[in-house]
């Protein structure tokens, strides 16, 4: 679960910062790519740190 919102707010970020600079839609995709696979291994490093914590 915290992968994919991960993956989504990453999505999101990246096309609003790409957007805000400027960006054309491409930019908007390929920003949004790079920051939703970013936030998706960070949401699954922090799923795999809370699933060693609590077990």
């Amino acid at each position: 679960m915290i992968v994919i919102a991960g993956l989504v707010l990453g999505a999101l970020i990246g096309a609003m910062k790409a957007r805000k600079r400027g960006g054309n839609t491409l930019d908007m995709l390929q920003y949004g790519a790079v920051y939703a696979i970013v936030f998706g291994i960070l949401g699954l490093l922090a799923t795999i740190l809370t699933h060693r914590v609590l077990a």
